[in-house]
């Protein structure tokens, strides 16, 4: 079954957010939010709220919280956001604004 949570159009790489993502997964829900808590990067804590949010989504529906474990952790790619950095003798460069969708699913072990 599971309880999910997402966060879409965050506005960080998706390859950013992968790295992060790849610590938590199978892990049990409090070891992940306590190796989120220090772990130094800005998708760490876009994590930490989306693991939060998911806990939450299983605690309304009365699972065990304790036997939690984070059984996903999906990073895929959203909209990228284009705009046009001015240069030299009126050329342009793009700059692309990647933006993600995080998705975490917790199950009971």
């Amino acid at each position: 079954m599971g309880w999910q949570a997402k966060h879409r159009y965050a506005r960080i790489s998706a390859r950013k957010v992968r790295l992060v993502a790849d610590l938590i997964r199978g892990r049990d829900v409090q070891d992940a939010l306590n190796l989120l808590k220090f772990t130094p990067n800005r998708a760490a804590g876009m994590l930490s709220k989306v693991v939060n949010s998911a806990l939450a989504n299983a605690n309304e529906a009365e699972a065990d919280v304790e036997r939690l474990y984070v059984e996903q952790a999906l990073v895929d790619d959203g909209p990228t956001i284009k705009r046009w950095q001015p240069k030299d003798r009126g050329r342009a460069h793009p700059i692309l604004k990647r933006t993600s969708h995080i998705t975490v699913v917790l199950e009971q072990t």
